[in-house]
């Protein structure tokens, strides 16, 4: 699989071996070359590690009544496998008590929405267990070259982060990536050693609301 380039590393920001800037990311367009698995012809598995309301729509037990009551990262992870984009998918929390509640609301919310979906996860920890490192776990079932999503507490990203980098698997951590510059340096050399991208994803761009708001001006 074809790793990043240091062309990549250092002219795209996001965690370039010299990127002084923390909130930037890998372009899109460098993301899809890496991860596209082009060599076997496969298209990468996804673990989204988090299972709050990003990601689900789901937040103290019951569905969000923001804007994002079906989630987006899940949401979308769910239409990019249907057009082929990605392949098998994962869902990682901390109790897992709260999975079959979590499956229940993403059947009302996005399987009795949405045709054509397919809602299929592989998720962690167990249904009887509760493990603040059942990621660890997780991150075994998938390969090098694939993917995972972090959308946890902040304090929580880079530990994730790294593990994640550590077996080979691209990142998409949202902002704040982590705490510390020091940090921020320690996921870059993981990054490159590693050969994987790391990219930030900051939310707000692309929430319905401001997507909205921007299709209105637009038109004005």
């Amino acid at each position: 699989m074809l790793g990043p380039s240091d062309e990549d590393l250092d002219s795209f920001g996001g965690f370039g071996r010299n990127s002084g800037a923390m909130s930037k990311a890998f372009s899109m367009s460098s993301l899809r070359r890496q991860v596209s698995k082009e060599s076997t012809g496969m298209s990468p598995s996804v673990l989204m590690i988090g299972t709050g309301e990003y990601t689900t729509g789901f937040v103290h037990g019951a569905a969000s009544d923001s804007d994002k009551g079906a989630g987006v990262v899940a949401l979308t992870m769910f239409d990019l496998r249907a057009r082929g984009k990605v392949n098998r998918l994962g869902l990682c929390g901390t109790n897992g008590t709260k999975i079959p509640s979590i499956l229940k609301h993403m059947e009302s919310a996005i399987g009795n929405v949405y045709s054509g979906l397919d809602l299929t996860l592989q998720t962690f920890p167990a249904e009887n267990v509760i493990d603040a490192y059942a990621y660890r776990s997780a991150m075994k079932d998938f390969v090098p070259g694939d993917c995972v999503t972090i959308f946890t507490p902040d304090d929580t990203h880079f530990e994730i982060a790294l593990a994640a980098i550590e077996h080979g698997l691209h990142v998409l951590v949202t902002k704040p990536a982590v705490k510390t510059l020091e940090q921020h340096r320690i996921l870059c050399e993981a990054a490159h050693k590693h050969n994987v991208l790391v990219s930030v994803e900051v939310h707000k761009r692309w929430d319905p609301m401001y997507t909205d708001a921007r299709d209105k001006i637009k038109e004005l």
